[in-house]
């Protein structure tokens, strides 16, 4: 199988950026991870989703979780970029 191409973005994690079209318009997030390769990005607070985890020793209790779930780069706009260290 061939290797997939990492694309290039503008978006970082840190950066503040804003939801411009979807289900969650207009929500405003700070980034927390990055998918490269599918063209994703997680932003906090956006695109929960319920999941349903069996009781493991991360989860002793288990029951319904709610995740963020990744969004296309292309649905955010970058409104404040991350001080760099």
């Amino acid at each position: 199988m061939p290797k997939r191409k990492r694309m290039k973005f503008r978006v970082k994690v840190g950066d503040l950026v804003k939801v411009v079209s979807g289900d969650w318009i207009d929500v405003q997030g700070t980034v927390t991870e990055v998918d490269r390769v599918r063209g994703r990005v997680v932003v906090d607070g956006v695109n929960l989703k319920t999941k349903h985890m069996r009781p493991n020793q991360r989860f002793p209790e288990g029951g319904i979780v709610e995740r963020e779930a990744s969004i296309h780069i292309s649905n955010v706009r970058v409104i404040e970029e991350a001080a760099d260290s």
